[in-house]
């Protein structure tokens, strides 16, 4: 099975056990910026890591600081491997950019829609550089 996602931050192939969340997210208070753990009590993947991880977003829950969140996560070695959004958030997007500005590894992000994401949870991924979501 593959599936075309926009690309909204290009990057290069990404293969990764797919974290697919249920609710939207906040990454300020949200998710632990040394740890890469879900911390949000309320969440119901909470405990989860994102590190290394496709993250799938439904949602995210708007912050002007989840770019710097994003950064720190870039920064420790515990953001996701690439991010798939239902709808760009152009805040979490420039922490990606801004760490690639600072010559850091960040991942790519990609828009697909929600109703798409969940078919993905727990399997692993093949992201292409243009796209191709592929299920190993």
């Amino acid at each position: 099975m593959e599936l075309m996602a926009e690309i909204l931050i290009p990057g290069e192939a990404v293969s990764a056990p797919c974290l697919a969340l249920t609710a939207p997210i906040s990454f300020w208070g949200g998710v632990d910026p040394k740890t890469g753990l879900i911390i949000d009590a309320r969440h119901p993947q909470r405990g989860a890591s994102i590190a290394g991880t496709v993250l799938a977003l439904p949602g995210t829950i708007g912050s002007s600081s989840a770019s710097a969140v994003l950064l720190e996560l870039v920064h420790a070695g515990k953001a996701p491997a690439a991010i798939l959004m239902d709808a760009p958030d152009a805040i979490l997007l420039l922490g990606i950019i801004v760490a690639r500005e600072m010559g850091w590894q960040a991942p790519p992000a990609f828009r697909l829609p929600a109703e798409r994401q969940q078919a993905l949870a727990g399997r692993r991924l093949t992201l292409s550089a243009r796209g191709a979501i592929t299920i190993n």
